[in-house]
């Protein structure tokens, strides 16, 4: 299983992996509980791999982030979304030090450390982009 493989969808919690086209959308499986869905054309989903983070610089995509926690917490999972707001700002500015505190919400905070305890109870060990076959 590959990060390109992992989806959120708009609306329901957790993370889910492609498994199939469907003629109304796709299918997928929770990393949570294993159940299968059909994920309708209407519903927003994106592939962690299309997402980034705000930083004062360029932005950084979600699967580096992941590993700069991962390299924090020496594999291990972090605290807990469910943390107070505080301790949540604190750690997240321990693992991304330079993230944009105008545009990064409490939410996207708890978001990141939840889906990161996610991919850790399902096996992940590494965070990696697909490559660009010949771009550069």
């Amino acid at each position: 299983m590959e990060l390109k493989d992992i989806l959120a969808i708009s609306g329901q919690p957790g993370l889910y992996k492609y498994v199939a086209q469907s003629m109304r959308g796709v299918i997928v499986e929770s990393l949570i509980d294993g159940k299968r869905m059909n994920a309708a054309v209407t519903s927003r989903v994106s592939a962690l791999t299309e997402i980034s983070m705000f930083t004062e610089g360029e932005d950084i995509a979600l699967a580096d982030v992941f590993t700069n926690i991962w390299n924090y917490t020496e594999g291990k999972e972090i605290i807990s979304h469910k943390e107070s707001g505080a301790k949540i700002e604190a750690e997240f500015a321990k693992v991304l030090p330079e993230y944009d505190r105008e545009r990064v919400h409490l939410s996207d905070m708890k978001k990141c450390f939840a889906w990161y305890n996610i991919l850790v109870k399902a096996g992940f060990t590494e965070f990696k982009l697909p490559e660009m076959d010949g771009e550069e």
